[in-house]
């Protein structure tokens, strides 16, 4: 049964940085890309950034590129999201997601999502 549980999320003034961690379970971590997602209220859910499998190539959208990283430890079954210089339009419920593969996109799992709130 696979299980993907997010947490670090919770308020942050602007400029500052929180790190998430979603700890996996249930299938082979280290031969599933993975991804976060993220969905502001009233707009849609959206691709924030992934990670493949073995080499661990990257890819984030372009509104946080150079704010934010995504790594992960196969040996600890978790992928991290590192965000820095947080903004108020990165407000949302952040979602861990395993992938069908990198290049398609497609999740396969999903977590139960993590609150994320920037204001001052």
């Amino acid at each position: 049964q696979v299980q993907l549980v997010e947490s670090g999320g919770g308020l942050a003034q602007p400029g500052e940085s929180l790190r998430l961690s979603c700890a996996a379970s249930g299938f082979t971590f280290r031969n599933i890309a993975m991804s976060w997602y993220r969905q502001a209220p009233g707009k849609e859910r959206e691709l924030v950034a992934k990670i493949s499998s073995g080499s661990g190539r990257t890819n984030l959208i372009e509104s946080v590129k150079g704010r934010f990283t995504i790594s992960r430890d196969n040996a600890k079954y978790t992928v991290y999201l590192q965000m820095n210089s947080l903004k108020p339009e990165d407000t949302a419920v952040y979602y861990c997601a395993a992938l069908r593969d990198y290049y398609s996109d497609i999740p396969s799992d999903w977590g139960q999502g993590t609150q994320v709130t920037v204001s001052s």
